[in-house]
């Protein structure tokens, strides 16, 4: 009660008073994001910095917030997303915002713009509601020299690649990302990525890597990943950890034992994760890679003969089969420009209604006819909530959406889009109790932003950045399923990007104060 009266008579003594700061939250339950227990105290900021945080700040502010039982944060850092070509849609980037995130990485999985100064400069101009910084993707340096060919490349194209990730470091790229399991990348030897990775290094970039499997091989493919940082010398973040596929369930205990063994060692390895059972990527990840190579009039040319076509249904059968299923009904479709009608609906549904015979083999050849008529993004549900459990108390784990600036009421897109953060704070933390509260926002806060050089982020300090977050984390919580994706988290009460109120009781404000983020060689 005194709590509120000494707020009631600051509040009165502003109206005629000159700001000294621009907001001022009062009485939050400070989290600093160091890992730390709480504390109570008061944050003052003044143009777009945390100017001031200590007990009883009485100066007059342009907005004061009441904090009193709430969890005052720094703003979270989403190290993986994918925007690229979402930014101009929805500049707000409210499923983020309303996810408390303040800060994205994009340009993972070896998916970026090639001409990162560009990009960025663009970032700049556009104004987004979020800050943006890049990884400089490899698949896209691969196409740019060699198009989508299978094959090594030559000396003289890992030269002009080379060229172009040094261009892209020098532009303020935080590090070099690889999709190993996508076309073009998926054709290129280890070597070649360790070349590419080198020059990464030379600008105390990191290297992130959606790894060349997930599944069957995925010890193998932590192998090569920690060879390729310890070849480079360089940091290796392994993006969305997981074990995919129902035969693979469990094995998350020998898969971080591997990234724990490989730190005692020595090698610079974090992961991160996102806290569900389902992934999402394209529909074409379920083909053999050497179908893929080249356009999608040479793709469409194979997947139209027979002999190809018997080839590649007797594989995607047999990897059904060791997944223990009998038909695709795992596999969702998020979006499907030829159809949108079959947005939200498994193969299974899909082959159906096209009156096909209700057996795996013709769900297989629905799946040619669908990429044949230019693919689809896909949620695939196969992992295990054990494993996600187990690899989510990893202390150097980070989380992640893995998603891009949703298009609200488009498609039927992974849930991780709008809910990550939500769900980690409500269901991981305050309802299953796998880590603390403290632990879950050091993870998302100052552990990304130390791993992606983010200076003046990820610690509620003088000095910093005012990105800021206060929720009820008695309440904040995920809205977002996967049969009703489009819904936007709930609990966060305010948030500031670089000072400025984006969130102002639970609504967005409008406000697009984010900015570019460049990375220094130093």
């Amino acid at each position: 009660m005194l709590r509120h009266l000494i707020i009631l008579i600051l509040i009165c003594q502003q109206a005629g008073a000159q700001p000294a700061f621009d907001v001022l939250i009062k009485n939050g339950r400070i989290i600093d994001g160091t890992g730390n227990s709480w504390y109570v105290a008061d944050i003052a900021v003044k143009d777009g910095k945390i100017v001031s945080i200590q007990k009883n700040i009485t100066l007059p502010a342009a907005k004061l917030i009441d904090a009193t039982g709430l969890i005052v944060a720094p703003g979270f850092i989403d190290v993986h997303t994918h925007i690229e070509d979402d930014e101009a849609k929805t500049p707000t980037a409210d499923n983020f915002i309303y996810d408390g995130v303040t800060t994205v990485i994009t340009g993972n999985c070896g998916a970026s713009n090639v001409d990162i100064g560009t990009y960025l400069h663009w970032i700049d101009s556009l104004r987004l509601s979020i800050n943006v910084a890049s990884l400089i993707g490899h698949n896209d340096i691969r196409k740019a020299v060699m198009g989508k060919a299978k094959r090594k490349a030559t000396e003289a194209e890992l030269q002009q690649m080379e060229t172009l990730v040094t261009k892209a470091m020098q532009a303020g790229a935080v590090g070099f990302s690889t999709g190993l399991i996508y076309v073009p990348g998926t054709y290129a030897a280890t070597d070649e990525i360790v070349r590419l990775a080198k020059i990464a290094a030379q600008y105390n970039g990191i290297y992130a890597t959606h790894m060349r499997d997930e599944g069957d091989s995925i010890t193998q493919a932590i192998e090569e990943a920690l060879h390729i940082g310890k070849a480079a010398n360089i940091p290796v973040q392994i993006s969305h950890f997981k074990c995919s596929g129902q035969q693979n369930w469990g094995r998350s205990r020998q898969t971080l034992a591997m990234i724990v063994n490989a730190r005692k060692k020595g090698i610079d390895v974090t992961i991160d994760q996102y806290p569900y059972t389902a992934s999402s990527t394209s529909l074409s990840t379920l083909l053999p890679d050497y179908i893929l190579a080249d356009g999608q009039d040479s793709v469409n040319a194979r997947l139209a003969r027979p002999a190809v076509q018997k080839q590649i249904i007797s594989y995607m059968l047999a990897k059904l089969q060791k997944r223990g299923l009998s038909h695709y009904s795992y596999a969702r479709v998020a979006y499907y420009k030829a159809d949108t009608s079959l947005n939200g609906k498994s193969i299974e549904e899909i082959n159906l209604l096209k009156k096909h015979r209700h057996t795996a083999r013709d769900e297989a050849f629905t799946i040619i006819e669908m990429i044949q008529q230019g693919g689809a993004g896909m949620v695939f549900h196969g992992m295990s909530e054990a494993d996600v459990q187990y690899i989510m108390q990893y202390p150097f784990n980070m989380f992640a959406s893995d998603a891009s600036i949703r298009e609200y009421g488009q498609g039927a897109p992974h849930p991780r889009g709008y809910g990550t953060n939500a769900r980690i704070l409500g269901h991981y933390v305050r309802d299953k109790k796998i880590i603390s509260l403290e632990e879950a926002i050091r993870r998302m806060t100052s552990l990304p932003a130390q791993r992606f050089r983010l200076k003046h982020l990820g610690l509620l300090r003088k000095g910093m950045n005012a990105d800021i977050v206060v929720f009820d984390e008695k309440a904040v919580t995920d809205q977002s399923t996967f049969e009703q994706p489009h819904q936007y988290s709930v609990g966060f009460k305010y948030v500031l990007v670089n000072g400025t109120l984006t969130i102002d009781a639970g609504v967005h404000t409008g406000a697009r104060k984010g900015r570019a983020l460049y990375a220094t060689a130093e």
